[in-house]
């Protein structure tokens, strides 16, 4: 072969590998079956000698149309992997045991009635169930030498006579008497036994007409600390206390604590001195709108230390570190959730690390050393290290579902409201497209309303901004991360604040050339779901479409119906005392006729949070007053809408419903991003 033939020859394969290079590597946008990708990793926990880390990974089953989860263990340092159960069934809340010989779990696993215990042995081999108990266990910790399970566990007796069939009729007695995904609540309640894993002994260790919670083993092994609510109503009020048991059968418990809010999820310090826990900012029967303060105690009771008060922040996830002078958490604070620690003796808070990114999960491994779940705008949650400040992802479970993907990263902005109130918000604009070019662009609002919308993985957004869309995501006034006066804002005024908030960010967008004032959406599930009704009821040309989840208007009808009881006696009061206040509150059902925008309600058909009838009765005043409407029901759902199916179908409902009325008369690039 000659020179110039053989110089074609190597610029052809030259080719070929460039063009192979670029299909490998070709980038795309977000759709709904990807979901089907998407692994949840979720709690994490070290081994004792802080070498794995055990964790679970839910993935979707697409035959059985479901989720399935098992338990992986990876090497703190990332060098290793490996799948521990493989069963259909799905396995949970994976543990080491304190001398590091087992991991345990939860598993109904074989067609069993009820979730029990199993074990494996860390040398190798199959999981062995341990417990054989009628009813399911709820929660358990590993005693600190390894020989004793202490278990939460539903009243087993009265557990087993509710399984018999035919079941007798459901007799309610309880102010509380439903709840989402449980249903109505039967008298069942929570309590501690002592499981003795040589012999498979069961001991009671407390008992009664109230439930204990978030139990946690004194390190020497002697004692065990929870929550409880023991006041004569306990479903009329939110006053737990922190409560201390010797672990032993026969035993009464001490309270230690008596703040007339909650005071709620025990941790020992390291030397059993001390017990740190979370307390509501304020008292009272009903805090939904309160602030989680951190305390410490003395173990034997008396006066706590209020540590994180002046930080006017949310905190969760608390836990000692190893050398017991800090407590760590994660930190609520305008749009992010980042990891920190505060000095017991200063009170000095201290960054561990922070960044436009959320963090789930912390945990400590040693001194400048933690485990963590967090999510990036272009990765859902993987366990990371944290090591002297700097993050380093352990695990990979989410490279399939990220690989070939172009996501959009959310840029904060700021809005004023009508009243002058200023609002933090995050937009996301479709991937590949610079600013300076107006967009049909969709409100997505947040439930809660005590929530806020971070710099994380968000899926929805995400499949939204593929489609084309600006997204506009806002922390109005009620949401968490500014502070408490900016969440009690709303307390017994919905549908004000908050409408205003959603339109100052509107304006905000439109005013800088983003959003095409012509093509404004609105949608959101939940109390995201309420506020788009309040909002389309409020302005009824603003928005050109609409999509309200799982939403309700006619708030008289909803005393009764949903789980929120004790907020209506509290913050709104009774309907027969304040029937002018609940029809103030119901104005978007009041004045459905002043509503022009063309609306889809979506809503779970077991959904006790908010009722269907929310749905289903605004459904039927658009449909009465011609309005274009339509409803969707999520059959055997509940407020979370949890089969992968009904998931995809409810994404592409919302493209159908904006592409029908946004996107009519678009370029089609800008209607529907290349694939």
């Amino acid at each position: 072969m000659n020179r110039v033939k053989l110089q074609i020859v190597r610029i052809f394969y030259c080719l070929v590998f460039l063009l192979s290079a670029d299909i490998v590597t070709a980038q795309r946008h977000l759709k709904p079956n990807d979901l089907l990708k998407i692994r949840n990793v979720s709690d994490p926990s070290i081994s004792p000698e802080g070498t794995w880390v055990v964790y679970t990974v839910s993935s979707v089953d697409s035959v059985k149309d479901k989720r399935n989860s098992d338990i992986w263990m990876s090497s703190y340092d990332g060098s290793g992997h490996v799948q521990l159960t493989f069963s259909p069934d799905g396995e949970y809340s994976p543990r080491f045991s304190p001398d590091g010989k087992y991991i345990s779990f939860l598993s109904a696993r074989g067609n069993l009635d009820h979730a029990q215990i199993w074990l494996i042995d860390r040398r190798g081999g199959e999981a062995k169930k341990i417990t054989n108990l009628k009813s399911d266990i709820t929660g358990y910790e590993w005693s600190p030498d390894s020989k004793q399970f202490l278990l939460t566990i539903r009243d087993i007796e009265r557990a087993d006579s509710l399984k018999q069939k035919p079941r007798n009729p459901i007799v309610i007695e309880n102010t509380h008497f439903k709840q989402d995904v449980e249903g109505y609540k039967l008298p069942l309640h929570k309590h501690l036994y002592l499981f003795n894993i040589n012999n498979q002994k069961l001991d009671t260790l407390t008992s009664g007409n109230y439930d204990e919670n978030a139990p946690a083993w004194s390190p020497d092994g002697s004692k065990i600390a929870f929550s409880s609510n023991r006041t004569a109503e306990p479903d009329r009020n939110s006053n737990t206390d922190i409560w201390v048991i010797n672990a032993k059968k026969g035993e009464q418990p001490k309270r230690i604590t008596d703040w007339k809010g909650s005071d709620d999820y025990p941790k020992w310090s390291p030397d059993g001195k001390k017990i740190a826990y979370i307390s509501s900012s304020g008292s009272g029967n009903f805090l939904m709108y309160e602030q989680s303060i951190l305390n410490t105690i003395s173990a034997d009771g008396g006066v706590p230390v209020k540590h994180t008060i002046s930080l006017d922040r949310d905190i969760s996830q608390h836990s000692w570190t190893t050398d017991g002078t800090k407590v760590s958490f994660i930190v609520s604070d305008d749009r992010q959730e980042y990891a920190a620690s505060i000095d017991i003796t200063t009170n000095k808070l201290q960054v561990i690390n922070r960044g436009n990114y959320e963090f789930v999960n912390l945990k400590p491994v040693q001194s400048g050393q933690f485990i963590a779940t967090a999510n990036f705008p272009d990765r859902p949650d993987e366990i990371y290290a944290i090591e002297n400040g700097q993050l380093r992802r352990i695990t990979n479970h989410q490279d399939e579902f990220v690989k070939g993907i172009t996501f959009s990263i959310p840029t904060g902005f700021s809005s004023r409201s009508k009243d002058g109130a200023m609002v933090s918000n995050l937009l996301f604009l479709p991937p590949g497209i610079k600013e300076g070019k107006k967009l049909p662009t969709i409100f997505f609002i947040h439930g809660g309303p005590v929530a806020q919308d971070t710099y994380g993985f968000d899926l929805s957004r995400q499949m939204l901004a593929a489609e084309g869309y600006a997204v506009c995501a806002v922390n109005y006034r009620g949401s968490n991360g500014r502070g408490l006066a900016f969440t009690k804002a709303i307390y017994g005024d919905w549908g004000n604040k908050e409408v205003l908030d959603i339109f100052g960010a509107t304006d905000e967008l439109v005013r800088n050339g983003v959003a095409d004032p012509d093509r404004l959406a609105i949608a959101g599930w939940s109390y995201g779901g309420i506020l788009t009704n309040y909002c389309i009821a409020t302005d009824p040309t603003r928005f050109k479409a609409a999509v309200s989840g799982a939403g309700s208007s006619l708030q008289l009808t909803m005393f009764g119906t949903d789980q929120y009881i004790n907020q209506y006696e509290n913050e709104l009061g009774y309907p027969w005392d304040n029937p002018e206040k609940y029809l103030k509150l119901s104005y978007p059902f009041m004045k459905a006729n002043r509503i022009k925008t063309p609306t889809l309600f979506m809503v779970g058909e077991k959904d006790f949070n908010v009722p269907a009838a929310g749905s289903e009765q605004m459904y039927q005043a658009l449909k009465v007053l011609h309005i274009p409407t339509q409803l969707v029901v999520y059959p055997e759902q509940f407020h979370g809408i949890s089969v992968p199916s009904y998931q995809m179908d409810r994404f592409n409902r919302h493209f159908a419903w904006f592409k029908k009325y946004l996107n009519e008369g678009l370029p089609a690039t800008q209607i529907k991003p290349a694939r």
